[in-house]
């Protein structure tokens, strides 16, 4: 595994685990979901996985995430889900999928409502990272931040390619939703 990778996953761990200073305000996922579309002009291909895992620091702004490709499930066949994994994601390869950075826009974490924040930050998919501008929508309610996001990404941003022969049946960009819950970590307060 690339060292990008393991610095990436150790601070998910230490965000997760609540390895973090006394005062900070870590919120970590609760329930995660991401899930994606390939609207192709021969085949419209679906999947998902409930196993988004995540952490943010409100003080700082930063967040990680994270997803392991093998939890991803669904398609149309048992055998496009092989396909996914060994052709297209390489998920024995390149095991995990991440995105961390920094939420752009000034934030009151103490106050409810709903926020459109950027997330800015590097985006790992198929082991190559690429920078990018995600925007979210935040919201508060009830001691519970829910963060929703919907954004595309190109295959070949990810040098991932797709055969000829199945060209029409996989699209180029692939739309990709974000689902997840997160509550403030109690162990990170005195």
């Amino acid at each position: 595994m690339k060292m990008q990778a393991w610095g990436t996953l150790l601070f998910i761990t230490i965000m997760l685990t609540g390895n973090s200073p006394p005062e900070s305000h870590i919120y970590k996922t609760q329930k995660g979901s991401i899930s994606f579309s390939s609207d192709a002009p021969l085949e419209i291909i679906k999947a998902s996985s409930h196993e988004l895992k995540g952490a943010i620091d409100a003080d700082k702004r930063t967040f990680a995430f994270s997803i392991h490709n093998l939890s991803i499930k669904g398609f149309n066949s048992p055998l496009q889900q092989v396909h996914f994994y060994e052709n297209y994601i390489e998920a024995k390869k390149y095991p995990v999928s991440t995105f961390e950075g920094k939420i752009i826009e000034q934030i009151d974490f103490t106050k409810k409502g709903d926020y459109s924040v950027r997330a800015k930050g590097i985006l790992t998919i198929h082991g190559l990272a690429q920078e990018r501008i995600i925007k979210s929508t935040l919201r508060f309610q009830d001691n519970i931040l829910y963060v929703k996001s919907k954004f595309t990404i190109l295959l070949s941003e990810h040098n991932i390619t797709i055969p000829r022969i199945v060209n029409q049946k996989i699209a180029e960009e692939i739309t990709i939703d974000v689902d997840a819950e997160f509550v403030e970590n109690n162990t990170s307060k005195k």
